[in-house]
């Protein structure tokens, strides 16, 4: 059921399928990012099957950007991995006529540090690691500003980038890294802001966050499909089989209270 993708392969690869999206009502194309989130979906499509006789492959992606482009070109039916401001950002980058077909989980993001056991330890002139994907950076940079470490120009503003920074009392210094890499990257510098996509799989728990989002997090993960699909009786069933007893329990599992349902 899984196929694990390598970013520079997709263009060949995922041509074949594009244009076949809900050709068949019995057997649909959804995107995940590599990790435990792909294993949360796999027990959506057990549910799926076992219901529904609905079919669900599962193709697993290396980073935050192709699973939209396979999207758009027709070689999904449906992805689940970014939240609502990430998928904004992108549509309204790139154009894509995409919708919310359902709702997953809150992923907190956490600041993690291997040098420092608290924000008061962080050193002038300390430096940064901010995911460089549109939305998650502002997602870093605002939890910073709610810390009082920084003052953002717009504290609202969901894609701030260090250009946003008004106000930068003790000269922090920001990498911005492509949100795969950041684990590999933390040794190198003070703090690194990650993903729980990318963090729980590095074995960084969010108890050791030095800042974290908590449950009221508006960055609930979703089920994305092109405009149009999100009432397809396919898609449904997939949603309802996602938003279940048994998928909160394997995600308690893998996650711990770093996966908080985002459909209750």
């Amino acid at each position: 059921m899984r196929k694990t993708l390598i970013s520079t392969l997709l263009a060949s690869s995922l041509a074949l399928g594009a244009g076949s999206a809900l050709a068949d009502e019995h057997r649909i194309k959804v995107g995940t990012v590599a990790g435990p989130e792909t294993d949360v979906m796999q027990v959506a499509a057990e549910i799926a099957q076992r219901e529904y006789g609905l079919t669900v492959e599962i193709i697993e992606f290396t980073d935050y950007v192709t699973p939209n482009a396979a999207l758009a070109d027709g070689s999904l039916d449906a992805n689940a991995y970014q939240h609502e401001p990430y998928m904004q950002a992108m549509v309204n980058d790139r154009g894509y006529d995409f919708a919310i077909a359902g709702r997953t989980f809150v992923y907190p993001i956490g600041a993690y540090s291997e040098k420092y056991a608290s924000i008061d330890e962080l050193p002038e002139r300390a430096q940064i690691a901010l995911p460089n994907d549109p939305s998650n950076e502002g997602r870093a940079l605002i939890l910073m500003h709610n810390e009082g470490l920084i003052e953002l120009d717009d504290p609202t503003n969901l894609e701030a980038t260090p250009l946003n920074v008004a106000e930068n009392p003790r000269g922090f210094r920001f990498r911005e890294i492509e949100a795969a890499q950041l684990p590999r990257v933390l040794p190198d510098v003070d703090m690194a802001f990650i993903n729980n996509t990318f963090a729980q799989p590095a074995g960084l728990s969010l108890d050791d966050a030095l800042i974290k989002e908590g449950p009221e997090s508006p960055y609930v993960n979703l089920i994305v499909v092109r405009g149009g699909d999100e009432e397809r009786e396919a898609i449904q069933q997939l949603v309802r089989s996602y938003q279940t007893e048994e998928v909160k329990a394997k995600a308690a599992e893998l996650f711990g209270p770093a996966a908080v349902p985002g459909w209750e």
